[in-house]
C-alpha cells in the first residue's frame, strides 16, 4: 500500500486541525513490517520436516527408490546397505520438507495465518513503543501525546497514550479511534482511516486537555511510513 505526497499532506492537515483544540501532540505511524517471524518459519519446518517422513512409513517409505532398480545382493551384508539407503532417504525427504516449508511459509498471509496471535500482538505492541520512544512522543511537556501506529503485514492497529492521558481516558476510547483506522484499513482506505482515528483522539484531548498559553507544536505533524 502507497502513500503519496497528497495522502501524507491530508494526515498532516487532520492532525494540525485536531490539535487545534487541544495542547495534546497526536504522531502517525505505519509499519510495512514489524517483524519477519524467522522463528515460526523454522518452527512449522523443522515440525514438518520431523513428521511428514514418519507418515509416509506405513506407505511403504523404505528408501528403496534410492537404488533405481539396479541389482541387490540377497544375504546379510546387504541389510546394512538398505539401513543406510533409509536412513538416506529419510534425511533427503526431511531437508526437501524443511526447506520446501520454510519458503512456503515466508509468504506474507500463510506466515499471519500460521503466527500465533498472541505473538503478533506482542511484535506490533513492541514496534509501536518503540516508535513512541524513537519520535520523542513521550517526551512532550504535559505527557500528553499519542501515537496512532498501523501495522499493515500484521492488519493490527495500536493506539498509545502519554502517562497524563492514559491515566484518565478510558482504554475503549482508544479502542474506538484503532477500530475506525482498522475498518478503513480493510476497506484499503488508509487515509481516511487515520483522519478518523485522528479526530477521535483529538476530541478527547480537547475535552480534557485545552490549549495552554503560547502553546507550541511539540511533536511534527507527520505521518512517518516505515
Amino acid at each position: 500500500m502507497r502513500f503519496t505526497s497528497e495522502d501524507h499532506a491530508r494526515v498532516a492537515a487532520a492532525i494540525a486541525k485536531a490539535e487545534a483544540n487541544t495542547s495534546g501532540e497526536i504522531f502517525c505511524v505505519v509499519a510495512r513490517q514489524v517483524s519477519a517471524y524467522r522463528e515460526v518459519s523454522l518452527g512449522w519446518a523443522a515440525a514438518a520436516a520431523l513428521l511428514v517422513p514418519l507418515a509416509l512409513i506405513p506407505f511403504g517409505f523404505n528408501g528403496e527408490w534410492l537404488s533405481f532398480g539396479g541389482w541387490e545382493a540377497g544375504h546379510d551384508p546387504a541389510a546394512s546397505a538398505q539401513t543406510a539407503r533409509a536412513l538416506t532417504a529419510y534425511a533427503l525427504v526431511q531437508a526437501t520438507v524443511f526447506v520446501a516449508v520454510f519458503l512456503l511459509i515466508l509468504i506474507p498471509p500463510l506466515r499471519r495465518m500460521l503466527t500465533p496471535p498472541a505473538l503478533r500482538r506482542d511484535r506490533v505492541r513492541r514496534a509501536a513503543l518503540q516508535q513512541f520512544l524513537a519520535h520523542g512522543v513521550h517526551v512532550t511537556k504535559a505527557r500528553t501525546g499519542v501515537l496512532i501506529f498501523a501495522a499493515m503485514e500484521d492488519h493490527r492497529v495500536e493506539v498509545i497514550a502519554d502517562e497524563a492521558i492514559h491515566s484518565c481516558v478510558a482504554p475503549e476510547v482508544w479502542a474506538e479511534a484503532a477500530l475506525a483506522l482498522t475498518r478503513s484499513l480493510k476497506q484499503e482506505r488508509p487515509v481516511e482511516g487515520f483522519e478518523q482515528a485522528v479526530a477521535l483522539c483529538g476530541q478527547v484531548l480537547a475535552e480534557r486537555f485545552p490549549p495552554r498559553p503560547a502553546d507550541v507544536n511539540e511533536v511534527p505533524d507527520r505521518l512517518v511510513v516505515i
